[in-house]
């Protein structure tokens, strides 16, 4: 274990060193064909499975820290927009790389890179499976054999999501924390209006600051999709500055069961009621292989050595359904994913995302055969419109070769 203390603020996990990380629902992709990235339609809830001891099965209540719901065949994406510095962050979906395809290990590793590099990373939706794309994060039952963690190692033992952050050393940081002064100073120097923030704490330099975007920003909810009941209740278990997750390293593992009937259901985002029901064995989910989409997961352009050898912190991410939800937070589960046909139809905006100077990693071999769910669960058989060419909105850099300039 590390000595960093992970904590939940709103939805969004903070790990040490000023690592940000959200789960974002999304339209799930067809298994077959290329496609751009998918709109983020809200975030899912973050809780505690600290508060939720009682109810919670052993293993969970073991590796502690958090648990969130998702439907069968779901798909999300990881956002990092937040993060304040620059940090090396391991991905694992049941502990199986989502970078390079290998084990979980407790140390950086470059040969295969087995982490993503924040915030040059801005996101992540799924394992490194293809030259210039990702396969889309599903998630699926632990049992069946459709997981990455199954399809690569051949048994379902863990699920879920594992993240484990290192900072950089104390003088690579300091000198990129003097390069940021001084490009702060020569922003403050030039003419004309202020733009809007493009430090390591905003997503990647264009838009809004998470949470201030509209319902056309990549990662926000469209009008159409958003949760009902609003944000988390301020004194709730995410509210910020809340107490540290268990189970994460640095926390401490109190709990205390209670006997008094469970409530109502209380809406999605209030505070849970006290716990009351016993344990009982979840519906363990884990993460399977969608469809194809054009992203690039960036390789480190940093010598290795930059990195701490140890990290700052970690967390596990337990996957449940909806049903196991409700039963353990007492909290109404979010609405079912959004239509994805009718999203298209509505014209609302897909995404493409390019970086001119950032350089893909190469797929891994154990992902690149990882099956998609389909083999598993059947064909997708809800309605798919492929979005036109208006509908995708280019971010970043545009793509294709510079234009040289000369002599005029």
């Amino acid at each position: 274990m590390t000595g960093g203390r992970v904590r939940i603020d709103g939805n969004t996990l903070r790990l040490p060193g000023g690592v940000a990380v959200r789960f974002v629902r999304t339209l799930r992709l067809p298994e077959r064909g290329t496609h751009p990235l998918p709109p983020g339609l809200g975030e899912f809830p973050v809780r505690r499975v600290a508060d939720h001891a009682d109810r919670v099965p052993e293993p969970m209540r073991a590796r502690g820290g958090v648990l969130l719901p998702v439907y069968l065949r779901e798909a999300m994406w990881l956002s990092f927009a937040g993060t304040t510095e620059p940090a090396a962050l391991q991905v694992g979906v049941g502990k199986v790389c989502a970078v390079s395809g290998e084990p979980w290990r407790d140390r950086l590793s470059r040969r295969p890179q087995n982490y993503v590099v924040l915030p040059r990373q801005p996101w992540l939706d799924g394992i490194n499976s293809g030259t210039g794309t990702v396969r889309q994060f599903v998630a699926v039952p632990l049992g069946l054999g459709a997981t990455v963690e199954g399809q690569v190692t051949g048994e379902e033992v863990w699920g879920g999501v594992q993240l484990r952050s290192f900072p950089l050393k104390e003088r690579p940081l300091a000198e990129w924390r003097r390069r940021e002064r001084e490009r702060e100073r020569q922003r403050a120097r030039q003419p004309g209006p202020a733009g809007p923030p493009t430090g390591y704490g905003t997503p990647t330099g264009y838009g809004p600051p998470v949470g201030q975007g509209t319902g056309g920003d990549y990662g926000t909810a469209p009008p159409m999709a958003a949760p009902p009941g609003g944000p988390a209740s301020p004194g709730g278990p995410s509210a910020p500055g809340g107490p540290a997750i268990p189970g994460a390293p640095g926390s401490p593992p109190a709990w205390s069961p209670g006997s008094a009937p469970p409530p109502p259901a209380a809406p999605f985002g209030a505070a849970p009621p006290p716990p009351a029901a016993p344990p009982r064995r979840a519906a363990a989910m884990g993460l399977g292989a969608g469809g194809a989409m054009r992203q690039e997961v960036y390789r480190d352009d940093r010598p290795l050595g930059d990195w701490s050898e140890e990290p700052a912190g970690r967390v596990f991410v337990h996957l449940v359904t909806p049903p196991e939800w409700r039963r353990i937070t007492g909290e109404a589960p979010p609405p079912s994913p959004v239509d994805r046909a009718a999203y298209t139809r509505a014209g609302l905006p897909w995404y493409d995302y390019y970086d001119a100077d950032a350089e893909d990693l190469a797929p891994a071999d154990a992902l690149e055969a990882v099956e998609p769910v389909g083999a598993w669960l059947g064909d997708d058989l809800d309605p798919w419109q492929a979005p036109s060419a208006g509908q995708v909105t280019p971010l970043k850099d545009a793509p294709g070769t510079p234009v040289e300039d000369g002599e005029w």
